[in-house]
């Protein structure tokens, strides 16, 4: 395979391509491509800077330029009359829009691991990446949140369709099954979606901030893939190490809810407290179906029936232990229509008498069966159940943890730092670093051509990089590589042909 590569106007893109072959305007016949595929390319010579701005200056074209010394200069004047117009700007503050923030080279390595360990899990259970677009049309949205509806950032007309930014990953998902006709998927997503509320940068709550999905759309047999997302949440919870957590808005909110808002009787709001006040795993669910009340409901014997079918696989996962009925949790999405969970860390008390604190939500998901179907012409429905991980939430509290401890992060996976104590041997390293690259070795050189050797070796301590390949004179006469640990300061030559597997070896066993 031949790679041919094309080389444009810094200046004027537009123009298309520009002979800078040390040939006279003779010799070019102005067609752009026979121009461009001569086998020299030279640097610029010959005229005065008075016939390349004639040049320049004549219609959009191919331009054919023979003189030049130094083109940095035409970039420099062009530039300077292209922002000349801008520099008469007011003061502005440059700042992040509300809500959102940068992520530093630091902040991405955290990032980066915690999302590969939450993606790793997914697969792990069998679930296949999915991409969506970052807006829907506003259709798609509207009336599947509820009152949050009113967070959607709706966008200018386009093109004559009325677009939003995606709220969530779950309403995008169920358009995708709707509209490919797709009737079972188990799929994993991760993707930023945006919402439109006051943030809470210290509580981790964005504008513009990550999701990590995982959803079981399908008809299977009750409470399996429940099941199975709530061991997943503890799996993933587990091995980020965050602390104790239990996957279960407070009473004083729903009843003011019911009350204030639905129109219920406060008496009848009250008699629920009864159950909402009650918590437990498998022995308030035996507990439950022997209250009369729910004995003589069909509807709440068939949902007790589920819980019961439910902690028994939870038991079977080993995880029953984490679990916590809960019938005070309520989500604010309207699309759920079943079981509904929510994981959330707990604080050690500082005194063994004290409850656990809840120090926030980190996960949260549940069963949503009719979204489907609010998409499909027919209305056929395809039942779903997921579960989305609170990443931002995570990533603030391991950073905060980092930070205590004083942790030192690594930003770069550099292997291989290639030095040299000598001058002028820019080409030798080259060589020696394409040799790297090519064997798959992540490798760095400094982009200088005599740097000192000392400042080499500073930089590799600084940065965490475990290896340095040294290449001089005497190496190269002897048809060595020097290969240097950078903790322990020891030096051995090896020979260039043995030295891409000693080095393997090396990162291997470390």
């Amino acid at each position: 395979m031949v790679l041919r590569l094309r080389l444009y106007s810094a200046l004027y893109p537009s123009w298309g391509p520009i002979c800078l072959f040390p040939r006279s305007f003779a010799s070019c016949s102005g067609n752009p491509a026979s121009c461009c595929t001569m086998p020299q390319l030279g640097l610029l010579h010959g005229r005065a800077w008075a016939v390349l701005f004639g040049q320049l200056r004549r219609p959009p074209g191919a331009v054919c330029i023979r003189a030049v010394h130094s083109h940095s200069q035409v970039v420099e004047a062009a530039l300077a009359t292209q922002l000349k117009p801008h520099q008469e700007k007011s003061n502005f503050i440059i700042k992040t829009p509300k809500g959102t923030r940068d992520l530093s080279p630091e902040q991405m390595v955290v990032r980066e691991k915690i999302l590969d360990m939450v993606v790793s899990c997914f697969k792990r259970h069998g679930a296949k990446g999915l991409d969506t677009p970052a807006f829907e049309l506003k259709e798609m949205l509207t009336e599947k949140y509820g009152e949050d509806s009113g967070l959607i950032y709706d966008l200018k007309d386009q093109g004559g369709e009325l677009l939003s930014l995606r709220y969530d990953l779950t309403v995008p998902f169920a358009r995708y099954l709707a509209m490919n006709k797709v009737k079972k998927m188990k799929r994993y997503h991760v993707g930023k979606v945006w919402r439109r509320e006051s943030p809470t940068i210290a509580q981790g709550r964005y504008r513009e901030f990550c999701q990590c999905d995982f959803d079981i759309a399908g008809q299977f047999d009750p409470m399996i893939p429940d099941a199975e997302c709530l061991k997943i949440i503890c799996e993933i919870l587990s091995g980020l190490q965050l602390g104790d957590f239990l996957i279960k808005m407070s009473w004083k909110d729903v009843r003011h809810e019911m009350v204030a808002k639905k129109g219920l009787a406060a008496e009848v709001a009250d008699r629920i407290w009864d159950y909402v006040q009650c918590h437990g795993g498998v022995s308030l669910v035996k507990q439950m179906f022997q209250d009369p009340r729910l004995s003589q409901n069909k509807q709440a014997l068939e949902g007790l029936g589920d819980l019961k079918l439910l902690f028994e696989y939870l038991t079977l996962f080993g995880i029953a232990e984490k679990i916590s009925f809960d019938l005070s949790l309520a989500r604010g999405l309207d699309y759920y229509t079943g079981v509904i969970y929510e994981a959330v860390l707990l604080q050690t008390p500082a005194h063994a008498e004290e409850e656990p604190l809840n120090v926030g939500s980190v996960a949260a998901g549940g069963r949503y069966d009719g979204l489907v179907g609010m998409f499909d012409p027919k209305g056929h429905n395809v039942p779903c159940v997921g579960l989305s991980i609170g990443v931002e939430r995570i990533f603030s509290i391991v950073e905060q943890r980092m930070k205590t401890f004083g942790e030192k992060i690594r930003t770069t996976e550099t292997q291989v730092f290639v030095a040299t104590p000598q001058k002028n041997f820019l080409q030798e390293r080259l060589k020696l670093i394409a040799e790297l690259w090519d064997a798959g070795i992540k490798a760095e050189l400094m982009y200088k051509n005599n740097p000192k050797l000392l400042t080499q070796l500073h930089y590799c301590e600084n940065t965490g990089i475990p290896l340095v390949v040294i290449i001089g004179e005497q190496e190269l006469k002897e048809g060595v590589i020097k290969l240097r640990s950078v903790a322990s300061r020891e030096e051995v030559a090896i020979t260039r042909e043995n030295l891409v597997a000693e080095i393997q070896k090396r990162l291997s066993e470390s």
